[in-house]
C-alpha cells in the first residue's frame, strides 16, 4: 500500500469506527434544540435603549442580518443616528475577495460613509472615530483564530478604549464553538491572522472574546474597553448553528466551515484547498496528486478569488466534504491530514511556505511535522497550553458547555 493510499484508508477507517451520530446527539439538550436561537442583533428591545440618543458607528458586513434585513437598515428605520460604517476584510457588503484591499467610500444603498479596516489601516484612528459616541459590532465569526474578524474586533476594542468610546457587541453563535484545540499562539508570531494568545479553535463567541481580551489584558498597553454584550438567547456551546449567510466568499457551506480550522493550514503549504473551484475548503490537492478522486482547474472568480493557487492548472483533489461528521464526533483539529500530506509530497523542501508558521502561530508545528513525530505526539504537545487556556476561558463564558 502506498503512503497516501494508507492515508485515505486511515480516513475511511477512522470515520467508520467513530460513533458520529452519538457525538452529534450530545450537542445541545432537548430544551435548547427545541428553542430558536435569537442573536443579539435580533433583540432591539435590548440594544436600542443603548444607542437611540447616540452618534453611532457600526462595524458590520453581509452577515449582519436580522430576519432577512440588514442591521444598518433596521437601525436607520428606528431613527438611530448612524454616522458611519466600518468594513472588515471582504468589505461591508462582502464583495471583496480574500486578501483584497477594501476601499473606503460611500455605501451605494444608504449613502453612509464607509471606513475600511482592511486597507491602509486595520485599526480605527482617532480621526475615524471623530463624532462617534458609541460603536456597535455585529459580525458572524467561524471560531478559528486565523479568521480575521476576531482581529478586527480586537483592534476596534483598542481604539474604543483609547478614545473613551463604549462598544456594544451584538453576539452571534460560534459554529465551531463546541471544541477547543490546536497550538496556542506564541506572541512572537502575532499577526492579523493571530492577534492574541489563544488556540486555533478557541471556542469563544465574539462577546466572550471581548470579555476575555479585557480581563486578560491582551489589548495594547493593557487598556480596558467599556464593553456591553447583547447575549444570544437559547444558545449553548454544544448547540450546532447553521449560518444563514456565508461568512466570507470562500466559505460557502457548513462543510467548509467545519473543515476550515483543519484545512486552512494548507494555505501555508504547496496544497490547494479548492480556492477557484466550486468547493473551496472542501477538498485538498495539487497538480500530479495521484490519490485524489476529483479533478478540477482553479480559476479566478470575480468577488471570490483572484489568482488562486495552481490557477489554470489541472489539479487532482481528495474530496474532504464527507469528513464533517468526523470533526463533529472527534471535536478536534485533524492535524494528521497535514502530516500525511507532507509525508506523501514528493518535494518536501518546498512543501511549507513562510505563511505556515504565521497560521500556526508557532514554528514548532512545522518542525514537528518535518521531524516525523506522530500526530498523537503533536496533539499531546498542545495540551499544557490548551489546559491553561481552558482554565482562563472558564471565567469569561457567557453560555454553558
Amino acid at each position: 500500500m502506498t503512503q497516501f493510499n494508507w492515508f485515505v484508508a486511515l480516513l475511511i477507517t477512522t470515520f467508520l469506527n467513530t460513533s458520529c451520530s452519538g457525538a452529534v446527539r450530545e450537542m445541545g439538550d432537548a430544551d435548547s434544540t427545541s428553542r430558536e436561537i435569537i442573536v443579539g442583533a435580533a433583540q432591539p428591545d435590548v440594544y436600542l435603549p443603548l444607542v437611540k440618543s447616540e452618534k453611532v458607528a457600526v462595524v458590520a458586513n453581509q452577515t449582519s442580518m436580522v430576519n432577512g434585513r440588514h442591521l444598518i437598515d433596521q437601525l436607520l428605520a428606528e431613527r438611530v443616528h448612524v454616522v458611519k460604517v466600518f468594513a472588515p476584510e471582504h468589505g461591508f457588503r462582502g464583495e471583496a475577495g480574500p486578501g483584497d484591499k477594501v476601499s473606503s467610500g460611500k455605501d451605494s444603498l444608504t449613502g453612509l460613509p464607509i471606513i475600511s479596516l482592511y486597507g491602509s489601516h486595520k485599526k480605527p484612528t482617532r480621526e475615524d472615530l471623530k463624532g462617534v459616541n458609541i460603536v456597535v459590532f455585529d459580525i458572524q465569526d467561524v471560531g478559528a483564530r486565523f479568521y480575521t474578524y476576531i482581529s478586527t474586533l480586537h483592534y476596534v476594542m483598542e481604539a474604543c478604549a483609547e478614545n473613551n468610546i463604549k462598544l456594544v457587541v451584538l453576539d452571534r453563535p460560534n459554529p465551531n464553538g463546541f471544541y477547543v484545540d490546536g497550538p496556542v499562539l506564541d506572541t512572537a508570531f502575532k499577526s492579523f491572522v493571530g492577534i492574541a494568545p489563544i488556540p486555533v479553535v478557541h471556542g469563544l463567541t465574539f462577546g466572550e472574546y471581548a470579555m476575555m481580551a479585557n480581563g486578560e489584558g491582551w489589548l495594547e498597553h493593557g487598556v480596558k474597553c467599556e464593553v456591553e454584550v447583547v447575549k444570544i438567547k437559547n444558545y449553548n456551546h454544544n448547540k450546532l448553528y447553521q449560518l444563514p449567510v456565508n461568512p466570507s466568499p470562500n466559505l460557502q457551506s457548513m462543510n467548509a466551515i467545519y473543515l476550515y480550522p483543519s484545512l486552512c493550514f494548507f494555505e501555508g503549504a504547496a496544497v490547494s484547498v479548492g480556492r477557484g473551484t466550486n468547493k473551496p475548503f472542501e477538498m485538498i490537492g495539487y497538480p500530479g496528486f495521484k490519490n485524489g478522486n476529483i479533478t478540477d482547474v482553479p480559476h479566478e472568480i470575480p468577488g471570490v478569488i483572484k489568482s488562486p493557487p495552481y490557477e489554470k492548472q489541472t489539479c487532482t483533489f481528495l474530496d474532504m466534504s464527507g469528513q464533517t461528521k468526523l470533526i463533529l464526533a472527534e471535536k478536534r483539529i485533524m492535524i494528521e491530514w497535514v502530516k500525511n500530506m507532507y509525508d506523501a509530497y514528493p518535494d518536501k523542501e518546498n512543501f511549507f511556505n513562510k505563511f505556515f508558521d504565521t497560521l500556526a502561530g508557532t514554528d514548532t508545528l512545522r518542525k514537528q511535522i518535518i521531524s516525523g513525530i506522530s500526530a498523537a505526539e503533536i496533539r499531546n504537545s498542545w495540551q499544557p497550553g490548551l489546559n491553561k487556556f481552558k482554565k482562563q476561558r472558564e471565567k469569561y463564558l457567557l453560555y454553558s458547555e
